[in-house]
């Protein structure tokens, strides 16, 4: 099976209803059995509909920066994946950007979960 990489970049700051999106989309992919999510924070960005660059140093505390939700699995699944998860973002006020690309996995070994 063909292997696929869904990445969602948004804000740290964006909600699903009540919810932090990263979160939101965490606990759902493990719900429906996707292989594995990964959440990045970025240090600095800017998206499509921002004001301007945000950023964070060590000195400073900054609320809102980008983060990036890297989801793994056969591409197919990750198509469905987002086919139920679309909604919920067009119906999210602020912006975010959804890419999908083959991956190849060199290895995927399961832990022993201590």
């Amino acid at each position: 099976m063909a292997k696929g990489v869904l990445k969602i970049h948004a804000s740290n700051t964006d909600k699903i209803g009540n919810e932090l999106l990263y979160e939101h989309i965490v606990y759902l992919a493990k719900e429906k059995g996707i292989a594995g999510v990964t959440v990045y924070r970025g240090i600095m960005g800017y998206g499509l509909s921002s004001r301007a660059v945000t950023s964070t140093k060590f000195w400073e505390l900054t609320e809102k920066l980008p983060v990036m939700i890297e989801i793994i699995d056969e591409t197919e699944k990750l198509n469905e994946f987002f086919r139920y998860l679309e909604p919920e973002l067009i119906k999210m006020p602020k912006g975010c950007l959804v890419t999908i690309e083959p991956v190849t996995v060199l290895l995927h070994k399961k832990g022993t979960g201590k």
